[in-house]
């Protein structure tokens, strides 16, 4: 079953191309009893394959880095299998989803009246995940003060449970990822530098699906084949131009929001038939001309930070769709490939407020 899980997560960032060099080859043997007939078609992803096969045999923390939508969990997955720990669980956690308190119990555990509401112990989830891998997702988003605790786990492997006054070792490798700048962060005093040092022993960077475009049809062949037998429609063919959208698109939800576009598009087709633009999202059937994109034009007047650079174009894509959706959110973060949290946490972080919803009718 695990193996299964590896093999179906790696197809989404690997294509059936093999390169010719001798270390690709040494790679591609080496990861072939973990990820059979899955082999990296673009330069980016292969220094993430070769990173993961470098991994194998130890067990040091791990950051994997990315925006959202490029796969980041199944990278920490492959992480897994190919590890010691393979036999044993993984075990996923949104730290987007909780507040303090909760958190603290969630992870660590809590002892039978520690709180109102405690009605049992609870062991939490870095016990349940003895011997295994703790994977913590948007770790960029731990509330500050459970950070400490957290820290102390990775150093000493000790927790100490809400309520308990004996720490309680345990053995379990965390692997972290995240779609915020730490080191920003860290400098706006919103997480912990010594926490974010002990978390990025090694980091791993997985591209945006833009910067490996040459994987878009391989990607787009396995998903069109995945939906198709999902809604019972096999015959379902994307047309060339489909294709060219495909390529030329920007992709701001990555492979998540590509692999949605395509469900959409078999869902809306006509079984045994093709895909066609008019059966795609108007953002993507819109990206008509050679080269175009939907990337939001970027006034560069005089030079600036990176981060401020990305972080308005970021800000001027989502107001785009927030005005083609008439204000929907929830349309929005589909189109976007994020949850409605998420797209909220974005709009925060950017400060814009969302507009009124324009209600439907009918």
């Amino acid at each position: 079953m695990i193996l299964t899980v590896a093999r179906q997560g790696f197809a989404l960032c690997a294509a059936q191309d093999r390169s010719d060099s001798p270390e690709a080859a040494q790679v591609d043997r080496s990861l072939e009893p973990l990820l059979p007939g899955f082999l990296s078609a673009s330069e980016a992803m292969s220094r993430v394959v070769e990173q993961i096969q470098r991994l194998q045999g130890n067990d040091l923390t791990v950051l994997i880095t990315g925006e959202s939508g490029t796969g980041k969990e199944l990278v920490a997955r492959a992480i897994h299998v190919g590890s010691h720990r393979s036999e044993s669980m993984f075990l996923p956690y949104n730290c987007t989803t909780t507040g303090r308190d909760l958190a603290d119990s969630q992870l660590f555990g809590h002892r039978r009246g520690a709180f109102t509401g405690a009605v049992s112990d609870q062991p939490g989830l870095v016990r349940s995940a003895a011997g295994g891998t703790l994977f913590l997702d948007e770790i960029g988003d731990l509330p500050l003060d459970v950070q400490p605790k957290l820290l102390r786990f990775l150093e000493q492997s000790e927790i100490m449970p809400v309520g308990d006054v004996r720490p309680i070792r345990v053995d379990v490798r965390v692997l972290a990822a995240t779609n915020a700048d730490l080191e920003q962060r860290v400098a706006e005093g919103k997480f912990r530098e010594d926490l974010y040092y002990r978390l990025s022993v090694i980091r791993i960077h997985v591209p945006p699906l833009r910067e490996r475009r040459e994987e878009i049809p391989h990607l787009s062949t396995l998903f069109l084949r995945e939906a198709s037998e999902r809604l019972g429609k096999p015959d379902v063919q994307l047309s060339p131009e489909v294709l060219d959208l495909f390529s030329q698109y920007w992709w701001p939800g990555n492979v998540r929001q590509l692999k949605n576009e395509i469900q959409r598009a078999v869902a809306m087709s006509a079984p045994g038939g093709a895909i066609v633009p008019s059966h795609l999202s108007p953002e993507i059937s819109a990206t008509r001309l050679p080269g175009a994109s939907t990337l939001p034009r970027l006034a560069v007047a005089t030079p600036r930070h990176l981060a401020a650079a990305v972080e308005e174009m970021e800000r001027e894509l989502i107001q785009q769709e927030l005005r083609r959706a008439s204000g929907n959110i929830s349309e929005t973060a589909r189109t976007l490939g994020l949850t409605r949290r998420g797209l909220y946490l974005k709009l925060r972080r950017l400060g814009l407020e969302p507009a009124a919803e324009t209600p439907t009718h009918g």
